[in-house]
């Protein structure tokens, strides 16, 4: 069995910068960081948001809050992953989002089915002032009109192929790769 073809859209360094600029370009939207709230989808966008975090700490002397969102009860698609999903934890800040700017945060944008899944999820929780979409990777492919405000890259995506964004914590490396399957797969 052969292994899917990888070739890297954006390295360490790369995703980096992308990170650092979002960052800037979040709290520039928010004008500042009263009132914001960094909220990641698990399992790589709460990895992104707190690497989001960090950056804007790192520009603005303070830390927004975070906080992740499990959808696994919310994707319409549950049928299809089985009788048991696995279900993670949803983690809210202490203070709650409610008023508050909201920037969701996902690894990569394609159908738009898991930011909706995610909508619904956040507003189960309050009422956000705003909500904020921001991805690493953009592509095409959309089945629902969902746009990200905030984005690391657009990618144009080949047909047959996928984007995978690697993130330390889950995968060995941080980056975003542009995966070829196998003829196996």
């Amino acid at each position: 069995m052969s292994s899917p073809l990888r070739n890297s859209v954006m390295d360490d360094a790369a995703v980096r910068r992308a990170l650092a600029r979002m960052a800037r370009e979040i709290v520039e939207i928010n004008g500042g960081t009263d009132g914001l709230v960094i909220m990641g989808i698990r399992r790589r966008g709460d990895l992104i948001a707190a690497l989001l975090r960090d950056e804007i700490e790192r520009a603005e002397g303070r830390a927004p809050s975070v906080g992740a969102l499990d959808i696994t009860l919310y994707r319409d698609d549950l049928a299809v992953i089985g009788p048991r999903p696995v279900i993670g934890e949803t983690e809210l800040p202490q203070e709650g989002i409610d008023s508050r700017t909201v920037v969701l945060v996902d690894d990569v944008l394609y159908t738009g089915r898991t930011v909706r899944a995610a909508l619904n999820e956040l507003m189960d929780w309050g009422r956000p002032a705003r909500v904020l979409l921001c991805v690493l990777a953009d592509r095409d492919g959309r089945e629902i009109p969902v746009q990200a405000d905030v984005v690391g890259r657009r990618i144009d995506v080949p047909a047959g192929r996928r984007v995978e964004v690697l993130v330390p914590g889950v995968d060995q490396r941080l980056g975003v790769d542009l995966v070829t399957p196998s003829e196996d797969d």
